[in-house]
């Protein structure tokens, strides 16, 4: 499943989905990752959370996001859900409307190794594209 978390800057995005990701902790049977552009909130995630700065990679594409969050799940079976904030940031996007792709991609990888994905995107719901918006919680 793919959950998205939308709006402006100063919205509470991150706040959401620190706290999400906090509770999943208390839900799931299995890991939980959080992967951010910098460091800058991984100390208000509790310390069963695995915090991951993608900042340090050098990612700098959307494909190169992708093959990063593929790798990932490729050593750690045990993940259940990626929380992944400042989705166009990590991905390099400047125009959503080019990323319907990715959200295919990332369909049909929850599908095939039972993972979920929660991503905080910096747009309003008018701004979103269709294919979007069967995901926004």
């Amino acid at each position: 499943m793919i959950q998205v978390i939308y709006g402006k800057k100063g919205s509470g995005k991150t706040k959401r989905i620190l706290d999400m990701a906090n509770h999943m902790v208390d839900t799931q049977h299995g890991d939980v990752v959080f992967v951010d552009d910098d460091n800058r909130y991984m100390f208000d995630l509790r310390h069963e959370v695995r915090f991951v700065n993608a900042g340090e990679y050098g990612i700098r594409s959307a494909d190169m996001f992708f093959g990063f969050l593929a790798g990932m799940l490729a050593t750690n079976f045990d993940v259940k859900v990626i929380f992944i904030d400042a989705f166009l940031k990590l991905t390099k996007t400047t125009d959503i409307a080019e990323m319907g792709w990715f959200f295919e991609k990332l369909d049909a990888y929850t599908k095939a190794h039972e993972i979920d994905f929660v991503l905080s995107i910096g747009l309003d719901a008018d701004d979103l594209p269709e294919f979007v918006k069967p995901y926004l919680i």
